[in-house]
């Protein structure tokens, strides 16, 4: 039997969209880009995230059920004739679910019991300034920056093209702007003229996929809807796009951009 994405991000066919987003982020955290289960399990984020495709999806898990329905209420006549039931297996995902990180509590020696309380005064203390819930804290602040930076490096309208390029600077470290950002904006100004384009990034779900010191590497499910000359009426590509951010005093930038472009969203 061909797992269901439900199978593989190991939740329930019923979960909510919290849970479905929680399971897939626990998945690809730190888990190679390289590596075939994160080409995987984002295919499965991007259904079941969505709640139309995910009602479109469900809908060709039906028969299935309506067979097991089947196969149950003959089991339950043959069982009122005097014959014998087979035996119901319970259902459920077949999947493992994804793995959990353990939590990591300090080990403590035997302390006399005068000292006890202060060792437990440390102990406080050391929870919250320890390097884990720092890196995590890090971690989700460069996912929520990188959420919010993609939406104007992603996006430009023909009439404005310096304003655009200006919001999205803001946002990038000068090695990136140089590098990738300003070649790629510069051929585009040459022909937004004649195309008359305008996209329009939307960000519809975001993980971490590594952190490293002072590096973060978020995975982005983007929508842009686009318009030009061709198509007076939106036309939503959607991209998957991985940045890194970097630390940079005190601020979260973007040292690196890599998308994967999956083609207008189905039924355009």
């Amino acid at each position: 039997m061909t797992p269901s994405w439900y199978d593989v991000l190991g939740v329930d066919p019923d979960a909510s969209t919290d849970e479905v987003r929680a399971a897939w982020r626990a998945a690809i955290a730190d888990l190679d880009p390289a590596d075939r289960r994160f080409r995987s399990l984002n295919q499965a984020a991007e259904v079941l995230l969505d709640p139309e495709r995910r009602a479109a999806y469900d809908a060709t898990l039906e028969p299935d059920a309506d067979a097991d329905t089947d196969a149950d209420a003959d089991a339950d006549t043959d069982a009122a004739d005097g014959g014998t039931a087979a035996p119901v297996t319970a259902r459920g995902p077949s999947g493992p679910r994804p793995p959990r990180s353990p939590r990591v509590v300090p080990g403590w020696s035997l302390v006399v019991a005068g000292v006890l309380a202060v060792a437990l005064a440390a102990l406080t203390v050391l929870a919250l300034v320890s390097p884990a819930a720092s890196g995590e804290a890090d971690a989700e602040e460069a996912r929520e920056v990188a959420v919010r930076a993609i939406v104007p490096v992603l996006s430009y309208d023909y009439r404005s093209m310096d304003e655009s390029a200006a919001a999205a600077s803001t946002y990038m470290t000068s090695a990136f702007k140089t590098r990738d950002y300003d070649p790629l904006f510069a051929v585009l100004q040459e022909n937004v003229a004649e195309t008359e384009t305008v996209v329009e990034a939307e960000v519809v779900d975001s993980g971490v996929v590594r952190t490293g010191e002072d590096r973060v590497e978020v995975l982005l499910f983007v929508d842009q809807p686009t318009t030009n000359v061709r198509f007076t009426e939106p036309q939503t590509y959607q991209n998957r796009v991985v940045v890194t951010m970097v630390k940079d005093g005190e601020d979260w930038l973007i040292d690196k951009l890599v998308t994967t472009g999956a083609g207008p969203a189905a039924g355009e």
